[in-house]
């Protein structure tokens, strides 16, 4: 990259301060192909949520597919894919017909990285809105992604339900009207994923999402699984990194479940009761969304707001969380339905359990090693 943003202020942070945009840019960033390399695409996303943007990362050794589903479930205003694996010329298009195939073909696509200068002009032609190629600036990456945004319509083209399904989330999310026929019901299972940064949620929800998707197969009835993630928002910028869905593998996955990620300033859950009835009348039968998960940001000893929004909580820890003491201090711990020591492979599981069974009362107490998916079928049937 040519330079680093630094003190620069962008064209779009001018028009964000004078409040001329309808929304804050959503970005989704997603490494097609095999390419195992990240750290420039990390930069980018830095670059971004510095200046304000709302960027999802998807991750690595993404399909077309999986990429089309991640930016229609997440309602971004453009899909910045990064290329370095020579195989732009066929994932790109690929990426063009998966999101048409979604009931987002309106989303366009950016494209950085390896892209020779030679064939930019059949990128283009494919239909491609904007190529990058090395030596490109990151304030021009930005300008670009923020030059998408346009005013939120209360209907998506093309009437997609999961496509209309994300359109409505985000409009109640920013406290808009949402379409008047939309349906609202509250999912059967509501449970909320809470603990301090680092414990694994994201990690321990994405193993959750994918054994209640192995089950749903065996048993349609089960129904599907819906997760909302929330992630801090900058108190500087109003830029957020939304990257708890890097922990699913949505090339397995498909659309057997819809997750949502949005950005959120403390404890501030306005809309989190509107966004979960839509997500529990946005299908009916086979295809509801009758289990729920919200993953909190990481949080501190006195954030318990969660609670008053959920059927059950989870208070997720680790080993090495602190003495006894801490476990008799009033706060998260008292929240808890179900208590999870995650990375129970790692020194001092032994001590915290038994730390836990002073306060637990009849609560339980279950075991689990979420990077391995251990212990994950005990805690689904717990929470079912």
């Amino acid at each position: 990259m040519a330079q680093p943003l630094g003190a620069a202020t962008t064209e779009f942070e001018k028009a964000d301060r004078c409040g001329a945009l309808d929304h804050r840019p959503r970005v989704l960033l997603g490494k097609m192909g095999l390419d195992g390399h990240d750290r420039g695409v990390k930069v980018i996303a830095r670059a971004m949520r510095d200046s304000g943007v709302h960027v999802i990362y998807s991750g690595l050794w993404q399909t077309p597919k999986s990429l089309a589903i991640s930016a229609r479930d997440e309602d971004v205003d453009v899909i910045a894919a990064s290329m370095m694996s020579n195989s732009h010329l066929t994932l790109g298009p690929n990426l063009l017909k998966a999101l048409q195939s979604v009931g987002r073909g309106d989303i366009p696509v950016h494209m950085g990285g390896i892209l020779p200068q030679e064939d930019l002009p059949a990128l283009k032609e494919a239909g491609i809105a904007r190529c990058f190629t090395t030596g490109v600036g990151l304030i021009d990456i930005v300008e670009a992604a923020a030059s998408t945004v346009s005013a939120y319509d209360q209907e998506v083209p093309g009437g997609h339900a999961t496509a209309q399904l994300a359109r409505d989330i985000s409009l109640a999310h920013l406290e808009r009207p949402v379409r008047k026929n939309a349906v609202r019901r509250r999912p059967k299972r509501v449970i909320g994923i809470t603990g301090s940064p680092g414990a694994g949620k994201s990690t321990l929800v994405a193993q959750l999402v994918a054994e209640h998707a192995r089950r749903a197969e065996e048993d349609p009835s089960l129904g599907r699984c819906a997760v909302v993630a929330f992630d801090p928002m900058s108190p500087i910028t109003g830029g957020a990194l939304l990257g708890d869905r890097l922990r699913v593998d949505f090339n397995r996955l498909g659309e057997a479940a819809y997750y949502r990620s949005l950005a959120i300033r403390g404890e501030d859950y306005h809309a989190l009761q509107d966004v979960t009835d839509l997500i529990g009348g946005a299908c009916e039968g086979p295809e509801a969304y009758d289990t729920l998960f919200i993953e909190t940001v990481g949080a501190g000893q006195n954030e318990t707001r969660i609670r008053d929004h959920v059927d059950k909580t989870v208070v997720v820890l680790t080993p090495g969380m602190g003495d006894a003491v801490q476990m008799d201090k009033a706060g998260i711990l008292e929240i808890a339905d179900l208590f999870v020591c995650n990375k129970a492979d790692h020194p001092g599981e032994n001590e915290l359990v038994r730390d836990l069974r002073d306060i637990a009362g009849r609560r339980a107490i279950l075991e689990t090693v979420a990077t391995h998916g251990k212990g994950i079928a005990e805690l689904l049937d717990a929470l079912a």
